[in-house]
């Protein structure tokens, strides 16, 4: 006699159709999206505000004497306590004794008191050499979650605490690098839309005086590309809750820019798009008042994504350490090259025919960085990885913890929690993931840095050799 089996069906077995139908709302026509689009945003709002202050802005929490003697300022405790007393005019913080909080800003002052008085052998301020312009970093890949605005968010409040000054710019329309900031951005002319916008009307133009002294009827200016020419970049930078890092934030209506890009190429098919963005930080004066630029790309090879590996130094590209991540980051290179290459064959063309130096893409540093990284499941295909990818993979790998994890659910940087609202060794290995992250990327910076000095230096020698 047969024993009937005590392990049960799995659960897509035996499922009834009148009950299951029975379970099924109304079909769903478009005005559901309308309903399901204005749940979503008071949902963004409220979760958006566990990360902001009573007033509806975000605010910077403090630092302690702790914070400040180990990450920040490297000095001791009591060397640094010695230092305020003898120095009543410098900041002296919140609390008493030996228990002192400091803001942002007063930490920077710290730093360049140190900086002027310390030991010189010590680090008090990081690395820029005079003159040289800002280092603009693309964060991109164009597969959605492997950590781009996660990356970016934290490398920027790195910098910032390290004591760089910082422009973050949203380029993706879903601007959740903007919420993490804190931004607030209205409409498009908040965005970088109007930028790009301004540098095609300046190219139109140029180009209608040259038809005018030519005899040939000019192209128009619409309504948007004239108030476009009064836009600059001050006028879409907003300062953030921490003191060194402003923004150019997003918002949905960003998204047009990809539609209208094409058009206007088509219109004048000498306007090189590629060049928008860049064009603008430098017109803007950011190169030279920044130290870092921050380009927070949308999960797609678009024009905006385009314009931000055109005008970046140093690509980082994270991935996840599964195939799926490696499969699209590698048909992310293989777009970038097709992409990149095609630009540079057409405009080559042209300058050859009209006796131009050839133009060539080229960035100082491109590495792809494993994010989201679990040491216990993913080490084998992470060295895979990283062995395809060679010199162009980061060595440290970064690891997803709690603090990671409760970061992101107010909305937040692991940099802007309070350490006493963990276990003390849980908060030194949270941040030790971003903490190294930030090291190698630094390493990057101060070499590429480095390089541009020397051939700036050795161009000078050559013209004083004559």
């Amino acid at each position: 006699m047969d024993r009937k089996s005590d392990t049960p069906l799995p659960p897509y077995f035996n499922l009834d159709p009148q009950a299951a139908a029975g379970k099924l709302s109304d079909p769903v026509d478009t005005a559901r999206f309308a309903k399901a689009a204005a749940f979503a945003g008071r949902g963004r709002d409220d979760l958006a505000k566990r990360g902001y202050a009573p007033d509806g802005r975000k605010k910077l929490r403090k630092f302690s004497t702790w914070e400040v003697c180990r990450y920040l300022i490297p000095v001791a405790p009591a060397h640094l306590r010695r230092v305020l007393n003898k120095n009543p005019d410098l900041p002296q913080g919140e609390g008493q004794g030996s228990a002192k909080w400091f803001s942002l800003e007063e930490i920077l002052t710290l730093r360049d008191h140190f900086a002027s008085e310390g030991v010189s052998t010590k680090e008090y301020r990081p690395y820029r050499p005079e003159g040289l312009p800002a280092k603009v970093v693309a964060v991109a890949n164009f597969k959605g979650g492997v950590g781009k605005t996660s990356t970016a968010a934290h490398l920027a409040m790195s910098a910032a605490l390290d004591g760089y000054k910082v422009l973050v710019v949203d380029l993706d329309s879903q601007g959740s690098m903007t919420s993490i900031m804190g931004g607030n951005v209205e409409d498009e002319w908040q965005t970088v839309f109007p930028l790009l916008a301004r540098d095609y009307a300046t190219q139109l133009q140029a180009e209608n005086r040259v038809r005018a002294a030519a005899g040939d009827p000019e192209f128009p200016l619409d309504e948007t590309l004239t108030e476009a020419l009064e836009v600059s970049l001050r006028n879409v930078v907003q300062k953030t809750h921490w003191t060194n890092i402003d923004l150019i934030g997003a918002q949905l209506n960003l998204y047009w820019a990809e539609f209208q890009i094409p058009v206007w190429r088509m219109n004048l098919r000498n306007w090189q798009l590629w060049d928008a963005l860049n064009n603008a930080l430098d017109d803007g004066g950011a190169l030279d008042e920044y130290d870092v630029i921050l380009l927070d790309t949308p999960p797609a090879l678009g024009y905006l994504t385009i314009n931000a590996l055109a005008a970046a130094d140093i690509i980082l590209v994270p991935l996840g350490a599964s195939f799926l991540e490696f499969d699209s980051t590698g048909r992310f290179f293989d777009m970038l090259y097709s992409t990149f290459a095609s630009i540079e064959d057409g405009e080559n063309a042209a300058r050859r025919r009209a006796g131009l130096p050839e133009m060539k893409f080229e960035w100082d540093v491109v590495r792809a960085i494993i994010t989201r990284f679990d040491a216990s499941q993913q080490t084998d295909l992470a060295n895979v990885i990283q062995a395809y990818f060679g010199d162009m993979t980061n060595a440290y790998r970064q690891e997803y913890t709690s603090m990671v994890g409760q970061a992101g659910e107010s909305v937040s940087g692991i940099y802007e929690a309070d350490y006493r609202d963990f276990n003390r060794t849980t908060y030194v290995r949270g941040r030790e993931t971003f903490d190294r992250t930030y090291a190698e990327f630094k390493e990057i910076l101060l070499g590429s840095w480095w390089r541009d000095d020397q051939e700036r230096k050795a161009a000078e020698q050559e013209v004083a050799n004559g």
